[in-house]
């Protein structure tokens, strides 16, 4: 027997952030600032997509939880080579879903941050074509 089919769905977004360090000498991951954690509901651990806005490159790997208000969104370890200081990113966070009981309640949180990563407006998108 199967069980219900799952969708993997856009949980949260942080759109547009302006790297502020990378450190290729640590055991990897992206920092980022708890502010835009909490606005988003990301988790530390919490395994992302991460988009280089400058040269297209992607990668994945886990969020740590940086000070609250520094603006930090840093690139640890080896995906520290696909980005660099002063480029823009975009943070992205998935779930699975049932397709039947939750899907068509799911809103996906979107943040768009400014130049600081700062919440420069927040979008809820929801998962339904109403």
């Amino acid at each position: 027997m199967t069980g219900p089919m799952l969708l993997k769905l856009l949980k949260a977004k942080i759109h547009r952030a302006t790297v502020t360090q990378t450190e290729v000498d640590y055991h990897g991951s992206i920092t980022i600032d708890r502010d835009l954690l909490e606005a988003t509901g990301l988790l530390p651990n919490e395994a992302v997509i991460v988009a280089d806005c400058e040269n297209g490159n992607r990668f994945e790997t886990y969020i740590l939880p940086g000070e609250a208000g520094s603006g930090i969104i840093g690139i640890n370890g080896a995906a520290a080579r696909l980005s660099q200081v002063g480029h823009r990113v975009i943070v992205m966070g998935f779930a699975y879903y049932t397709a039947a009981a939750e899907a068509g309640d799911h809103v996906a949180r979107v943040i768009i941050a400014d130049g600081k990563n700062r919440v420069l407006e927040r979008i809820d998108a929801p998962s339904r074509l109403d």
